[in-house]
């Protein structure tokens, strides 16, 4: 029996949906390559773990940057690393449903559409990231009804509106969490000169980080390790969640200017219902506490945190295998 396998292929993780099984498989899309061989050493989790603490000689990549290929031998490797952990069968080749970002260009597709076909697949079928995430979200994305989708990754954010199965109006920016790290990176640096790898950045944003400072925020807080950069030695500093929130303040008013972006580009009727029922955020970047509250203050939209948001875009290619039919013209429009 031929398998069908949905991809999340994102900037930061990947994730894979199986039928039946749901998601079965997550970890972070990162290669360990040898410079000096030009071979993989890892692939996934344990290259994290390696980030910031390697020879040299080892180099730890990124193959997707902003959600595209980048280094196309990379991402082959993440590819079958990820198919040969879940064992799929040597004798049938899989059917893949494969996430992309809504502004993909044909080139960037068909790298896509080859890494997978290299990697093992028989057929690849590249869905749009915010079609993906509304179905993850449970949005009626079928009916003729306006639904608008945020989905914050690890490479871009993509901001969408859905009506009758297909995007209405839409926008894709480069900011994301990744972009969010770095932002934490350089005000620990300007306001406390403190050096922090990345891992750390991203630790703090997750323990303390918040769009927004309420009684449920103000007092948070963590002790930071690194490096101070006048003296060169190692420093502990207490963060607070305001200083997070200062640092992420200018890509969050970023997003929310794609947003309006995007709501003064849709229709009046379908921005009724979006006032109706909102605006769903979707993405790890969803989970930045106060993110929802944020932007209902700058758009004056209601705005809500799907459920279990992380994996609202691996869930949305089980969807979308379940009911190969009932989406084909999705498929067959964005292939």
């Amino acid at each position: 029996m031929i398998a069908k396998i949905g991809i999340d292929l994102g900037t930061a993780n990947t994730s894979i949906f199986l039928p039946g099984k749901g998601i079965v498989l997550t970890e972070p899309t990162v290669v360990a390559v040898d410079e000096l061989t030009n071979k993989i050493l890892a692939v996934g989790q344990e290259a994290k773990d390696m980030i910031g603490k390697t020879p040299g000689d080892i180099k730890i990549y990124r193959p997707l940057r902003e959600g595209v290929i980048a280094d196309y031998k990379s991402t082959l490797a993440i590819l079958r690393y990820f198919l040969n952990k879940i064992k799929t069968s040597k004798f049938f080749k899989p059917i893949l449903v494969i996430s992309v970002p809504a502004g993909i260009t044909s080139t960037e597709k068909k790298a896509v559409i080859d890494a997978a076909i290299e990697a093992g697949a028989k057929e690849v079928y590249p869905i749009r990231e915010p079609l993906l995430a509304a179905l993850g979200a449970d949005l009626p994305i079928n009916l003729p009804s306006g639904q608008m989708i945020v989905n914050i990754g690890g490479g871009t954010t993509e901001i969408a509106v859905i009506s009758l199965g297909g995007i209405v109006t839409w926008d894709s920016i480069r900011i994301a969490g990744d972009k969010f790290d770095e932002a934490i990176r350089e005000y620990l640096r300007r306001k406390f000169n403190l050096a922090v790898g990345e891992k750390t950045a991203e630790i703090v944003k997750v323990k303390i980080g918040c769009a927004l400072i309420n009684k449920e925020t103000e007092n948070l807080n963590m002790n930071v390790n690194g490096i101070n950069i006048l003296t060169g030695l190692p420093v502990t500093v207490k963060i607070y969640s305001q200083n997070i929130s200062e640092a992420l303040q200018r890509n969050l008013k970023e997003i929310i200017l794609s947003i309006k972006k995007v709501l003064s580009q849709t229709p009046p009727e379908l921005i009724s219902d979006i006032m109706e029922k909102g605006i769903v955020l979707s993405g790890g970047g969803a989970l930045l506490r106060n993110l929802d509250q944020m932007i209902y203050e700058y758009t004056g939209v209601p705005t809500f945190v799907a459920e279990d948001p992380l994996f609202c875009v691996a869930r949305g290619t089980g969807k979308i295998i379940d009911k190969l039919d009932l989406y084909r013209r999705v498929l067959l429009s964005h292939k």
